[in-house]
């Protein structure tokens, strides 16, 4: 008798070459998901570290970003799984059994917190080095930008958590474990690397932070983020052509 059914060992084969290949260990994103994550990270640091490059002509300040985002992505998807998936603290917020952090909740965290961990980056560095750009003084220029912009970081934190908090109280473990990622991210963030960590290397590496070698100078174009630069002359017999100064080579 011939075989027509779903149980031939060739519908088999063809079944198995369609679908996604099975997990290997729990919580394992399902397909390709987990294999994309690495190169999605690389892909937005690269960029990120670009842009701040080209806006604050520094490399040391894109670095330091990146790794404070990295820092808070990491903080926030190890308490998440230390709390829904190991059953610490579940308690205290409400989680009723462990099980595995739902698969796309790395992404959505990346995702987010890269989002606002650069917004808060470039709204305390850019006062930083606007100060630094007026006065040459680096120690200055980090204490009035933490006090300047500071507590506008810490309002937009706040109020992002309690967005993110908010979902927290729902019965959905898929919903809470989301929210609370969130929630945790943002605070870390915004009070340990931005407003902790951040002025804490600025302060030591001085005016090196602003270090930009010369020919990478020439090369990026100049983009005038703060608008405090004022705009450009226009030569006359009597007037002479000005370049502005810059910060290079500082060792």
């Amino acid at each position: 008798m011939r075989c027509g059914g779903p149980t031939c060992g060739a519908t088999r084969r063809l079944g198995r070459g369609t679908r996604c290949p099975p997990r290997r260990s729990a919580g394992r994103p399902p397909c390709h998901l987990a294999d994309a994550l690495p190169l999605f990270i690389v892909i937005i640091t690269v960029l990120a570290i670009v842009l701040l490059t080209i806006a604050f002509r520094s490399l040391l300040v894109p670095l330091k970003a990146v790794l404070g985002f990295l820092l808070s992505t990491a903080a926030s998807l190890g308490f998440a799984v230390w709390v829904f998936q190991d059953g610490h603290l579940g308690d205290a917020f409400g989680v009723a059994a462990t099980a595995p952090v739902v698969a796309f909740l790395p992404v959505l965290l990346v995702v987010v917190l890269f989002g606002l961990a650069m917004d808060y980056e470039v709204f305390l560095v850019s006062r930083m080095h606007e100060h630094f750009e007026h006065t040459g003084n680096a120690g200055e220029a980090v204490a009035h930008g933490v006090a300047k912009r500071g507590r506008v970081v810490v309002a937009a934190a706040l109020i992002m958590t309690v967005v993110f908090g908010g979902f927290i109280v729902t019965d959905d473990p898929v919903i809470k474990s989301i929210a609370f990622s969130l929630a945790f991210g943002v605070i870390f963030d915004a009070f340990v690397v931005r407003l902790t960590i951040v002025p804490a290397v600025m302060a030591l590496l001085g005016h090196r932070a602003w270090w930009l070698p010369r020919r990478l100078d020439r090369m990026l174009p100049d983009v005038d983020i703060e608008g405090t630069r004022p705009p450009p002359r226009t030569p006359t017999g009597n007037t002479p052509v000005t370049t502005p100064i810059r910060q290079h080579d500082h060792v």
